[in-house]
């Protein structure tokens, strides 16, 4: 794997730094320069959209947003503090116009604030650099056809567990919508400024020690009951800990996680699928995957254990297998009523 190429700013620096062709940033008017840029000629084919739009959490997540140019600005609380960094997907060089989401794809990122760099050395990883597809031999011919049609989505990994788990948290139990508007709220007020020329209303996700010092009336405020808000706060607290299980195995990972109170399957597999890259943990309780992947696969809406039997012949691939039946809008037709949006703020 060929890594992301680097250039830094440092303080004082009169221009900005020397970088590879292809890899000038972003004219943006007043913008300070990047803290680091670079290119990345990505050797599989790679959906970028679809591969990291597993991260958004409705179109005004204020972590995440897409651009007129079909650009991604991400923000992060990395290791090294907080960063923005701004993805664009482009065409090698030697064969302009080439189609979004072939082979050959060069990959242009620029990143700004104290966790630049991290965050350029981390973006193979996100973009799926590490996910081994060795084994996922889908036999299924849905599965086969829709494997082809949907061949450059990855499962990547970000490395970032508890910017996975509270919004994973919040999605428990409610309706989607209830959860990126509370998703919001919490950012815009205990969030981070988004550093560099970031769109409008970007913040850097909250600290593990921000996130417990939110006090009971604003966690009301956003629409989030106790349980979930203690959920979190939980969680917050042994932050350390729970970042440790992406160098973990699947099952310890899992272990770890659902060791807390308020952490299920559920939460655990949505948690390990982002930050881990984990192509295998299926969302056990989801409220539609397990119709959708019966209907898929077998022509009948089944459960939870139907699901995991029907995916049973995908060991180490079973998300990989469920997200493409996501991805295929293989559905069956709604006789039932919605899940109702719930405001908690009234009552």
């Amino acid at each position: 794997m060929r890594p992301l190429l680097h250039g830094r700013v440092s303080a004082g620096q009169a221009g900005p730094p020397a970088r590879a062709p292809g890899t000038e940033r972003p004219r943006v008017a007043g913008a300070a320069e990047p803290g680091a840029a670079g290119q990345w000629p990505v050797p599989f084919t790679l959906d970028l959209p679809r591969t990291l739009g597993v991260h958004a959490r409705g179109r005004s997540d204020p972590a995440y947003r897409v651009d007129a140019d079909g650009g991604i600005w991400r923000t992060s609380l990395t290791p090294d503090g907080p960063g923005t960094v701004l993805i664009q997907g482009g065409d090698p060089p030697d064969n302009p116009g080439r189609r979004e989401g072939a082979a050959g794809q060069v990959i242009q990122a620029w990143a700004w604030g104290p966790g630049a760099s991290w965050l350029l050395a981390s973006l193979p990883a996100a973009l799926g650099a590490e996910d081994d597809r060795a084994g996922f031999d889908p036999g299924h011919p849905v599965l086969r056809e829709l494997s082809t049609r949907f061949q450059g989505v990855r499962v990547g990994r970000t490395g970032r567990v508890l910017e996975a788990l509270v919004p994973a948290v919040l999605e428990q139990k409610v309706v989607g919508a209830e959860a990126r508007r509370a998703w919001r709220y919490l950012l815009l007020r205990f969030g981070g400024p988004a550093p560099g020329p970031a769109p409008a209303g970007m913040r850097v996700p909250p600290s593990a020690a921000a996130w417990r010092r939110i006090p009971s009336w604003e966690w009301h405020r956003a629409g989030v009951e106790g349980v979930r808000a203690r959920t979190i706060i939980g969680a917050a607290e042994v932050a350390g800990r729970l970042e440790e299980i992406v160098a973990m195995s699947s099952a310890d990972a899992d272990r770890r996680l659902r060791a807390l109170p308020g952490i299920g399957p559920w939460t655990s597999a949505e948690v390990r699928q982002r930050a881990c890259g984990d192509a295998d943990a299926v969302s056990v309780g989801d409220y539609h995957l397990a119709a959708w992947v019966g209907w898929a696969l077998a022509g009948r809406v089944v459960d939870d254990a139907g699901m995991l039997e029907l995916l049973a012949a995908y060991p180490g691939h079973r998300h990989r297998a469920a997200r493409l039946v996501e991805l295929s809008g293989l559905a069956p037709p709604r006789r039932g009523p919605r899940m109702p949006v719930r405001d908690y703020r009234s009552f």
